[in-house]
């Protein structure tokens, strides 16, 4: 099976890792549509291919991503694949984490991917064929201190997964999560921030820190995780089902 025709969105489509997985699947021949909040990079993202279009949208809101999901239609026809891939950090000690902040954390990195996953799901169902791929993350299969926010919503991103990998395993479609460790995007450069601030680390010691916890002692790069995302949509992965794959240098 090949990608090419098929019409693939992909949330967080305007930076790192959903810019990298748009342009890797415009080049193998699919149809893309990347959603995010900035027009920005979702129209700079847009014009590195002819085949990505794009649409503006807040994937925590379930009528935004509707409406989203008719544009891309409108676009590129019906959806065979969406990449779930919008996702947000922030960090902050349990003690002091509010309300809102945790909301916030759900609303993003887990509430993005359920609007997104039952969007698609009608035309996945008419065709008989689909892939559901969630980016969550390492923090979905371990713990990481002062995020645990974050962490809570990758895991249950995970659990998701699983469980919708079993109510459509008869269906033609499958559900599985990409799980990264850190990865070399505007996120990380971000988190190194944070901790300069935070800490006093010089900005190479921070990024030291971080990538310590990789055996192979490197960051993650975008596109492995674009590679994995394709070869989910392959032939070879039609029994790859409710599966979390650690993208991570032997982490996890």
């Amino acid at each position: 099976m090949s990608v090419a025709g098929r019409h693939i969105v992909i949330t967080g489509g305007g930076t790192g890792v959903g810019r990298a997985v748009a342009v890797a699947f415009a080049h193998a021949g699919a149809k893309v549509t990347v959603i995010g909040r900035r027009e920005g990079p979702l129209r700079e993202v847009a014009g590195q291919h002819k085949f990505i279009g794009w649409v503006s949208c807040d994937v925590s809101d379930p009528e935004a991503m509707g409406a989203a999901f008719r544009q891309a239609r409108g676009l590129n026809g019906p959806v065979s694949v969406v990449v779930a891939n919008a996702g947000a950090a922030e960090s902050v000690p349990f003690q002091k984490m509010t309300p809102e902040h945790l909301q916030a954390m759900l609303s993003v990195n887990l509430g993005g991917v359920v609007n997104a996953w039952q969007a698609a799901l009608p035309d996945m169902k008419s065709e008989g064929w689909g892939r559901l791929i969630a980016v969550a993350s390492t923090a979905g299969l371990k713990g990481y201190a002062y995020v645990s926010g974050y962490v809570a919503a990758k895991h249950a991103v995970v659990g998701l997964t699983r469980s919708l990998a079993l109510e459509l395993a008869s269906t033609g479609i499958t559900a599985n999560a990409i799980c990264p460790g850190y990865i070399e995007t505007p996120m990380l450069d971000r988190s190194i921030t944070n901790i300069v601030e935070k800490t006093g680390m010089t900005e190479e010691a921070a990024r030291t820190s971080l990538m310590a916890g990789n055996p192979q002692r490197r960051f993650v790069q975008p596109d492995e995780v674009a590679g994995t995302a394709l070869w989910l949509c392959s032939d070879a992965a039609r029994s790859v089902n409710g599966h979390t794959l650690s993208i991570s240098g032997g982490e996890i």
